[in-house]
């Protein structure tokens, strides 16, 4: 059965990765619908942020460039939201299959807990829905039409008819290395790694004012994780738990299920 999609970012609707993944259900023969955030919501992780008073969220119907048959949504929301709506049939049946991305920048290692396009994923499995986040390993100072988004839809292509297949409520986090198709390794299957390359820095400027931004960290990755095997030039996809409980330490403390 064709699977009901709904695609979603959280680089905003005008985003070329976002069209990128857009093409790929198309050429899977899925009729995708998109809602995506009206303006970048990067960082957001499963934020139910509204942009208007009363909770209420504004929708505007758009038209997306080269994709002028697709439904498409921008919302005045964060992702996490957005799917979350989707799941409660706000664009529509609910969806099947919730596709994130392709974002700009990797989501690797245990910082994924921050990232938007992960965020809207983990909310969608939470909800009922299968869900795939979709990362570009850019250099973020590079303009978007530089980056090889066709690389990420093509690896994307390849796994999504598997994830339709599988239980509702998986998560798959895939990256991607920004190369040319044929210069990247095949797609490898591991954990996230405790930190990726790129950590927070939080600096005190004074007293009332601190800054929040990122540092690249030297060194050497742990080996097999998500993060090294993207260093070394491979996509790499990775299965992950949405929110539940701790059975080993509800045991220990002596706790039961109700």
């Amino acid at each position: 059965m064709t699977p009901k999609v709904l695609v979603t970012n959280d680089d905003g609707i005008d985003s070329p990765g976002l069209h990128a993944l857009v093409r790929c259900a198309l050429e899977l023969g899925w009729t995708p619908i998109v809602a995506a955030p009206a303006t970048e919501s990067s960082g957001t992780s499963a934020g139910l942020t509204a942009a208007k008073d009363a909770r209420q969220v504004a929708i505007d119907r758009r038209t997306l460039p080269g994709l002028a048959d697709v439904t498409a949504y921008a919302v005045a929301a964060h992702p996490g939201l957005i799917a979350l709506i989707a799941c409660h049939d706000g664009f529509g049946e609910r969806p099947d299959l919730l596709l994130s991305g392709v974002n700009r920048g990797a989501n690797v290692g245990r910082a994924i807990l921050h990232s938007g396009t992960v965020g809207a994923a983990l909310t969608a499995a939470v909800n009922g829905a299968r869900a795939v986040a979709v990362s570009l390993d850019t250099d973020m100072e590079d303009e978007p039409e530089r980056h090889h988004w066709v690389t990420a839809s093509s690896i994307a292509t390849g796994l999504l008819p598997k994830v339709a297949d599988l239980p509702k409520g998986t998560v798959i986090n895939v990256n991607v290395p920004d190369r040319p198709v044929g210069e990247v390794g095949e797609l490898r299957w591991g954990p996230l790694a405790s930190y990726g390359r790129v950590q927070s820095k939080v600096t005190q400027l004074r007293e009332e004012l601190i800054e929040v931004g990122s540092v690249v960290v030297e060194g050497e990755l742990e080996a097999g994780t998500d993060a090294a095997m993207l260093a070394d030039g491979h996509a790499t996809a990775t299965p992950l738990s949405p929110v539940t409980e701790d059975d080993a330490l509800l045991r220990q403390l002596g706790a039961s299920r109700l």
